[in-house]
């Protein structure tokens, strides 16, 4: 292994910014990952013609593949920056935002659509006080087991970086608040608000726009079946439509 660890990063000043190439050399150790080399750049910002600069911006928090904070295309793919070791990397290592949200600055975006999704859908479990409501329903093995897959979303915004449909220009909210609603719905006390979540599904911006790439299910770093739960839905909106249209 060299010496040293290169890296091509692509910046932006800020949201407005024009954005540009900036090249590193940062020194190797065994076991770095993406963040570690960042890290380096920010003890020392020099780039490689040796002339200083600014810190790289980034986001992080866990550095354990939980929160989703460091996600960024790394190489041409979307992917945490924490899991991302460097020995297992080609060089120079390129680095760029997630093209799918709009740039704060350098590698860190702005994923509040994400956020205002979930909201639309109440991807949520509503509890009024905190009183026993006794044993809960019994659940399948297959149900118990769709339902743990679904929980491991980490809102890192890969599916949606990976949907050809879900970008800066479209209205689709994308795989990953769809999920979120089937989860929500398949809970005992989330299924109150079932007709909610569906209603808000089938809107404009809903499961109608989904143009079934998989792309999602195959990027998603936890092995989210988003595709299955997304089959689900579609049927479960389909009943939902004859339901509303028979109680005219």
């Amino acid at each position: 292994m060299a010496n040293t660890v290169r890296l091509r990063v692509r910046r932006q000043d800020g949201p407005d910014g024009r954005p540009y190439w900036e090249n590193f050399e940062v020194p190797y150790r065994p076991n770095m990952n993406v963040i570690s080399a960042l890290m380096a750049i920010r003890k020392n910002p020099v780039n490689a013609r040796g002339e200083a600069t600014t810190p790289v911006a980034w986001e992080s928090s866990c550095l354990e593949e939980i929160c989703g904070a460091c996600s960024m295309v790394i190489n041409g793919r979307a992917r945490q920056a924490c899991s991302a070791l460097v020995d297992r990397l080609g060089q120079p290592i390129v680095l760029e935002p997630m093209s799918s949200f709009p740039v704060i600055r350098d590698l860190m975006v702005d994923r509040s659509i994400m956020f205002r999704n979930l909201k639309q859908v109440k991807a949520w479990i509503p509890v009024d006080g905190t009183y026993d409501l006794g044993p809960g329903p019994r659940y399948s093995e297959k149900e118990q087991q769709l339902r743990y897959e679904l929980s491991k979303c980490m809102t890192c915004g890969v599916c949606l970086e990976a949907c050809p449909n879900f970008n800066t220009r479209s209205r689709f909210m994308g795989p990953q608040p769809l999920g979120q609603v089937l989860l929500h719905n398949m809970h005992p006390t989330g299924n109150l608000n079932r007709d909610e979540r569906l209603e808000a599904i089938m809107q404009d911006d809903g499961i109608t726009n989904c143009g079934n790439a998989q792309n999602c299910v195959q990027m998603c770093p936890k092995g989210i079946p988003l595709t299955d739960a997304i089959a689900i839905l579609n049927g479960e909106t389909v009943k939902h439509a004859f339901r509303r249209w028979f109680r005219r």
